[in-house]
């Protein structure tokens, strides 16, 4: 069976100042389309995160289910959907029923009935292919909030071995016992930050008490051939295990992401066993590139940049450092972006940093950012910046569970950030 691993969309993203993402993502789910055709893809599996908000703007969700529309046309058989941390359960679960008439298997949140979980993928004469552990994002409720008395390091274990169980008890179930003795592989998917994983600034983070590394490439059983996992928008494997991995976020997010490969896994099973494995780059329509350095370097950079390798024109990210007036470095960066206006533009301006300044690394050596350009994060990380670090892990611990209470309850609390 030929599967293709992917996650992280973020459907609906906008960017920085505003700017909408709706182009490149366009662009990606349509070569997704095709690559399903060409590569005879009999599943494909979206590990989380389709969405950038849990309310969704109309032309996200339509992006979402023109896509779900199109594959029935491709040949491919199944598509499983989890849900991740930017994801509404109950809004991923609202066409479930239906969808999965086109075999479209949806699990937004842990279901009360852990066979739902428990996804069969057959042939299209019949024989099981392969067998679908379907793990979404495990929110506070699905494995209990903090005890009363707990240290941080206490709630950290006990987290850990709540998501180490959940694993656990699906990989014991005897579907999925019953399979393997068949010699049908086992997928599981998740939505998590694994430890060792190189997580980037920001949304990634997010993810349970502060967003710590709590589960090690140990704590998914053997009985899984693959684990497809997303949340980290970086390629990359778990404890050095191949089958252990995050496809990474089709299209850069962020201009921490502009160096990342973007890609998308296919898995080739031929019973049970771990899979070959290949990874297929994402063409990438826009470019994020970051120009840092001098006034010099920075106009000599943006003079030489050439952006005929992509279809959109380049998102930057300017940082002059200089003791000139910041009127003289607008005036001469901005002269030069008005030239090249048909290859690069700035959506968030010029940033200016003077050169005789000791950079600040506790705040990104951005210390003139405006706070419209930080996240919520980064703004409490300032905050807490200097603070003894045991008391600004808890305090920091503590308002990343207090964070996720309140978008459980009120998934517009944060619609600003």
């Amino acid at each position: 069976m030929r599967v293709l691993h992917t996650a992280d969309w973020h459907l609906g993203q906008h960017f920085l100042t505003g700017q909408e993402r709706t182009t490149e993502q366009q662009a990606f789910l349509d070569w997704l389309l095709r690559l399903v055709q060409e590569q005879a893809i009999d599943a494909l599996v979206i590990a989380g995160d389709v969405f950038d908000s849990q309310t969704p703007s109309y032309t996200a969700q339509e992006l979402y289910y023109t896509f779900l529309v199109k594959m029935q046309a491709t040949g491919c058989r199944d598509i499983v959907v989890v849900g991740g941390n930017h994801d509404s359960p109950t809004m991923l679960n609202a066409s479930r029923q239906l969808l999965r008439q086109l075999r479209i298997h949806v699990v937004g949140g842990v279901p009360t009935d852990p066979t739902e979980q428990i996804i069969s993928l057959r042939y299209a004469d019949g024989r099981p292919g392969l067998l679908v552990c379907a793990v979404p994002f495990l929110r506070d409720r699905d494995i209990r909030l903090a005890r009363a008395g707990e240290t941080p390091d206490e709630r950290q274990l006990r987290i850990r071995q709540s998501i180490a169980d959940h694993y656990a008890a699906l990989a014991d179930h005897d579907l999925v016992r019953g399979q393997r003795a068949l010699d049908v592989p086992v997928l599981a998917t998740g939505h998590l930050y694994a430890a060792g994983g190189e997580a980037r600034e920001g949304a990634e983070r997010d993810v349970h008490i502060g967003g710590l590394g709590l589960v090690g490439a140990e704590h998914f059983p053997a009985a899984f051939d693959y684990v497809a996992l997303g949340h980290l928008h970086r390629p990359q494997v778990v404890g050095g295990r191949a089958h252990i991995r995050y496809s990474g976020s089709p299209v850069p997010l962020s201009f921490t992401e502009a160096d990342d490969k973007q890609q998308v896994l296919l898995l080739e099973f031929k019973g049970a066993g771990v899979p070959a494995i290949t990874a297929l780059p994402v063409p990438v329509s826009r470019r994020l590139q970051r120009f840092h350095g001098t006034l010099d370097e920075v106009e000599a950079d943006l003079l030489a940049y050439d952006n005929s390798a992509f279809a959109l024109v380049a998102w930057a990210d300017v940082l002059v450092r200089s003791d000139e007036t910041p009127a003289e470095v607008q005036r001469r960066v901005q002269a030069v972006l008005r030239l090249q206006q048909l290859q690069v533009v700035a959506p968030r301006g010029v940033r200016h940093q003077r050169a005789t300044e000791v950079p600040d690394l506790a705040t990104d050596a951005t210390p003139l950012a405006l706070l419209h350009e930080l996240t919520v994060d980064e703004v409490f990380a300032r905050r807490v910046a200097g603070l003894p670090p045991e008391r600004a892990a808890q305090l920091t611990a503590t308002f990343g569970e207090l964070r996720q209470l309140l978008n459980e309850a009120d998934p517009l609390a944060w619609s600003g950030e």
